[in-house]
């Protein structure tokens, strides 16, 4: 595995590769990576004959009092696991190479029919700086394909939109969830989460799964199953901040025939904020 940093570094193997008629994957993470990610690895390998990791903590989707100078950060850790994974290279851009004038004057793209509602509404700005950086690493890196995980739902539908929206030309392919044996979606925040909390947070993906077991039955009031779920998962111990039924497509309300559904969640558990969600064809 190549670990580059530099731009330079970057670009030229990127040319040995196209020359060679190679496909590239990206997959943009913030590292501590977790078989979540691994997985994302297996399935770019499908997509390309060479697959690309980027590991940078983005400061711009980060909000204030948000957790970015206790992000975990696990390089050596992370290297050896992308090594084993077969990964051929390793991009740790510096911050002065994605925001080369700084933070505060830096360009922003905004996609904002996705990004205001659920994550966007309780963590303002955050998707703004997830689609800022992945575009400028789209353009240094140039991939034919990008891979994300369908855990950040509402991300990957930001990603996808962006991309049509400024003709980039890239494929982009979402993997499934991976979880934990009792439900729990892998997460580099799962850490966060004392033993107690710990052994309640599986009641995120179960009260996920207790209303798609409902629509596929039949029931169509979704603000009712919204509001039992909300009730069921504070019961449990959560903060819910929202649990919502929406089009699978584009995250719009549904009416009664729509057939592919996403119900959403999110909320705190102690220290830790977990989203999940499942999609249901009805």
């Amino acid at each position: 595995m190549q670990a580059v940093s530099t731009t330079e570094e970057l670009q030229e193997l990127r040319r040995e590769w196209g020359s060679a008629g190679d496909h590239i994957a990206l997959i943009p993470t913030m590292g501590n990576l977790h078989r979540g990610h691994l997985s994302l690895v297996k399935l770019a390998r499908e997509h390309a004959e060479k697959v690309i990791v980027s590991i940078f903590v983005n400061p711009t989707q980060f909000g204030d009092g948000e957790d970015f100078d206790d992000y975990p950060r696990t390089l050596d850790r992370d290297k050896r696991q992308l090594i084993r994974a077969g990964v051929d290279m390793l991009y740790v851009p510096a911050a002065e190479t994605l925001y080369p004038f700084g933070v505060d004057n830096a360009t922003s793209v905004t996609v904002p029919a996705l990004s205001s509602s659920f994550c966007g509404e309780f963590r303002p700005g955050h998707f703004e700086g997830v689609s800022s950086v992945v575009t400028r690493l789209f353009g240094l890196v140039r991939p034919d394909v990008a891979v994300f995980g369908q855990k950040d739902y509402q991300q990957q539908l930001i990603i996808r939109r962006m991309t049509e929206d400024l003709s980039l030309r890239i494929r982009i392919v979402t993997g499934q969830t991976i979880r934990e044996d009792d439900g729990l979606a892998l997460s580099s925040r799962n850490q966060y989460l004392t033993d107690e909390e710990r052994s309640v947070a599986p009641a995120l993906y179960q009260t996920l799964q207790e209303i798609g077991t409902a629509l596929q039955a039949g029931e169509r009031n979704f603000g009712e199953l919204e509001a039992e779920a909300t009730a069921s998962l504070k019961k449990a111990g959560f903060k819910p901040e929202y649990v919502s039924i929406r089009r699978a497509e584009n995250l719009a309300v549904p009416d009664r025939d729509c057939d592919e559904l996403v119900v959403l969640a999110a909320g705190d558990l102690g220290a830790a904020r977990l989203i999940d969600n499942i999609v249901v064809t009805v």
